[in-house]
C-alpha cells in the first residue's frame, strides 16, 4: 500500500503507455497518485487524467521556472475541481539563476512574489502546498513561516536534505522522499532521513525524472516507489510493510481525499 505523492503522469513520456504505467504501479502496491501542477499549459491534461483514473488526483500551481506564466484565475478554476487537491508545485529555485548580481536579485524577487501569491492562494482555498525548494532553503522556510503556511501545511518536494528545513515539521509540513535516497553517491539525505519525524515522511517518485537505483538513467515511473520504500526501510531499520503503512497514513492525513480510496 503506497501513495506516490509526486508523479508527472501528464508528461509526454507517458502518452503512449499510461494505462500500462498505472497498472504496473498498482501491481506493485501503489494505490494513489498525485500529479503536481507545474506548468499552466498542462493543467487541462492533468485534470483529464485525474478524472479518467479514480486513484489519480492532481494539483494546480506554477513551478519557479515558469513564474512568467502565473495565472491566478486559471489556478482558481482548477482548484474548484474535486480532484484538484493541492496548490503547487510552487516554491523557490535558485539553481539556474544568473551570476550577475542585479539580474539575480530581480529574479529572486520575482520568484518570491509568485511563491507568496500561491501560499496565499492555498490558504484561500484551504488546500495544502506542494513546495519545490532548490538552493533556496533559508528563503523558502522564512516565506512559509512569514505567510503562515502552517494554516494549510504541505509537502517539501525536491527536498535536498537541508537540515534547517526540519523546523518546518512543526509548521504542518511533510517531507517527500524520492529516488535520490537510493543513489550510491547520496550522502546528505540518508544522513538526515532518520532526523525527520516518522509521521512526516511521504514517498514520491518525481516520475519521469530521477529514477531510483537500480533504474537510474531510465524513465522513472510510480512502480519504482518499491525501491524507495526499501531504501527508507533499510536506513530507518524498519520492515518494508511498516514503511508502506506509515507513509500511506501520512499521505492520507496530508491529502485527505486519498483516505477515501480502497487501499487493498
Amino acid at each position: 500500500m503506497i501513495i506516490d505523492t509526486h508523479c508527472h503522469l501528464d508528461d509526454t513520456r507517458f502518452d503512449d503507455d499510461l494505462d500500462a504505467v498505472i497498472e504496473r504501479a498498482k501491481a506493485h502496491g501503489v494505490r494513489g497518485f498525485l500529479i503536481p501542477g507545474a506548468e499552466p499549459k498542462t493543467l487541462a491534461k492533468a485534470r483529464k487524467i485525474a478524472h479518467t483514473y479514480p486513484e489519480v488526483y492532481y494539483a494546480a500551481g506554477v513551478h519557479p521556472y515558469d513564474i512568467n506564466e502565473y495565472d491566478e484565475a486559471l489556478l482558481l478554476e482548477h482548484l474548484q475541481d474535486e480532484k484538484c487537491i493541492a496548490v503547487g508545485e510552487c516554491g523557490l529555485d535558485y539553481y539556474r539563476l544568473p551570476e550577475d548580481t542585479g539580474q539575480r536579485h530581480e529574479e529572486i524577487a520575482a520568484q518570491k512574489r509568485v511563491f507568496g501569491a500561491q501560499i496565499e492562494l492555498a490558504k484561500r482555498v484551504g488546500k495544502p502546498l506542494i513546495v519545490h525548494i532548490r538552493d533556496a532553503g533559508s528563503d523558502s522556510m522564512q516565506m512559509l513561516i512569514d505567510h503562515h503556511a502552517k494554516e494549510v501545511g504541505g509537502v517539501l518536494h525536491c527536498y535536498n536534505a537541508d537540515e534547517q528545513l526540519l523546523k518546518l515539521a512543526g509548521h504542518g509540513f511533510y517531507y517527500g522522499i524520492g529516488g535520490v535516497v537510493t543513489f550510491k553517491n547520496a550522502k546528505k539525505l540518508p544522513h538526515v532521513l532518520p532526523k525527520i519525524p516518522p509521521d512526516r515522511i511521504v514517498v514520491e517518485t518525481d516520475a519521469p525524472y530521477l529514477a531510483p537505483h537500480p533504474r537510474r538513467g531510465k524513465r522513472n515511473e510510480p512502480a519504482y516507489t518499491l525501491y524507495i520504500v526499501e531504501k527508507i526501510a533499510d536506513i530507518l531499520e524498519m520492515d518494508v510493510a511498516e514503511v508502506e503503512s506509515l507513509t500511506t497514513r501520512n499521505a492520507q492525513r496530508l491529502f485527505k481525499p486519498f483516505a477515501t480510496l480502497q487501499m487493498v
